[in-house]
C-alpha cells in the first residue's frame, strides 16, 4: 500500500452556524474542489436526551441499508415503528438535513444560490459484516456513481457526522487524488454501446438519459472496485473519524471506502458544476480534458 500527501485537512470549527470570512470560504471551497476531506473534529451532531433510543438498529427496516428523509415530499423511508416513533425520527433526521445544509452555505455561501439538498440518511448498522455485491461493497476504494441516476456532471457534496454512542470511529480509506485516478484508469474505460443510452432510459433502467460523463463515471466506480491489486496497493490513508465529529467531502470525487463504524448521519448536497468556485476542478472537467471531448 503506497502513501499519499493527506487528503484530510482539519478545521477549527464546532458550530452549525459558523462565521466566515471571504479567504476562509474560499480555502474551504478549493480545498473541497481539490477532492480533500474537511474534517471537523469539534463539531457534533447532538441527539437530544429522548432522542438516543432511536441509536438501535431494530428502527432500522431490514431491506434497507438506511433510513432516509426526502426533503423534497417529508417523506420517511427504511424505517419502521409506531406513529410517533416515526414522526420522532423523521424530526430528528430533518434537523440534521438543515443543520448540514446550513453549514455548507455557511462554509461556502458561493454555493448557496446553487444548492439543491437531496435526501438526507441515517445509518445505524454496521459497516461490517454486510453482505452485498462487490459493486455495493463501499469497504473498497470507488468514487460515487450511480446506475439508475444520470446526474450529467453535477457535483455529490456530501456531510457526515459520527453519533456512536459507544465510541467507535468510522474507519475510512481515503485515496488519491480525482487526476491521477482518472489517468489511471482512462485507458481501461469502454465507451458507451451507440443507442444505449436511449435504450436504458426507454426502458426506465435509468431515471434520465444516461450522458458519456455518467458512463465513464460507472465505469471508473466499477473498474475501481473489481481490481485487487488497486484496492490494496493504491496511494491511500486509513482515518478514523471519532464520535462526535463532522467530515465533508465531494464524494463523487474524493476517493474513499468505509471500512467500519455504526450510526451515522448523512446529507447529500447537489451543486451545479457551474455553481462551483472553479468548475475546472470538477471531474466533469478533469474527464473532458483527458477524453479530448465534451462529454455532457
Amino acid at each position: 500500500m503506497s502513501a499519499v500527501v493527506s487528503q484530510v485537512v482539519e478545521v477549527p470549527i464546532a458550530t452549525w452556524s459558523p462565521e466566515v470570512s471571504d479567504d476562509q470560504a474560499r480555502r474551504y471551497a478549493a480545498l473541497l474542489e481539490t477532492g480533500k476531506v474537511l474534517y471537523l473534529p469539534r463539531l457534533a451532531f447532538e441527539l437530544r436526551p429522548e432522542e438516543r433510543h432511536f441509536l438501535d438498529p431494530r428502527w432500522s427496516d431490514p431491506k434497507s441499508k438506511n433510513i432516509s428523509y426526502d426533503p423534497a415530499d417529508g417523506r420517511l423511508k427504511g424505517a419502521r415503528g409506531n406513529d410517533a416513533d416515526l414522526r420522532a425520527l423523521r424530526a430528528l433526521i430533518e434537523r440534521f438535513h438543515r443543520q448540514a445544509l446550513g453549514l455548507i452555505q455557511r462554509l461556502a455561501p458561493g454555493y448557496a444560490a446553487h444548492l439543491r439538498g437531496a435526501r438526507a440518511s441515517f445509518r445505524p448498522q454496521p459497516v461490517a459484516g454486510r453482505a452485498t455485491s462487490w459493486r455495493k461493497d463501499d469497504t473498497r476504494l470507488h468514487v460515487d456513481a450511480f446506475p439508475s441516476r444520470p446526474n450529467h456532471g453535477e457535483r455529490i457534496l456530501r456531510v457526515f457526522a459520527n453519533v456512536n454512542p459507544r465510541g467507535e470511529p468510522r474507519v475510512w480509506r481515503v485515496g488519491e487524488p480525482f487526476e491521477a485516478l482518472a489517468r489511471r484508469f482512462m485507458p481501461q474505460l469502454s465507451k458507451p454501446l451507440p443507442g444505449s443510452a436511449a435504450l436504458l432510459a426507454a426502458l426506465r433502467i435509468t431515471k434520465s438519459r444516461r450522458s458519456r460523463y455518467d458512463h465513464y463515471m460507472l465505469e471508473l466506480h466499477d473498474r475501481m472496485k473489481a481490481d485487487p491489486d488497486y484496492q490494496q496497493h493504491a496511494p491511500q490513508e486509513t482515518i478514523a473519524f471519532p464520535p462526535g465529529c463532522t467530515w465533508i467531502c465531494f464524494s463523487d470525487q474524493t476517493s474513499h471506502a468505509a471500512l467500519s463504524g455504526q450510526y451515522l448521519f448523512e446529507q447529500t448536497v447537489h451543486l451545479p458544476v457551474a455553481g462551483m468556485y472553479d468548475p475546472a476542478r470538477s471531474p466533469l472537467r478533469v474527464l473532458e480534458r483527458l477524453a479530448g471531448r465534451a462529454l455532457v
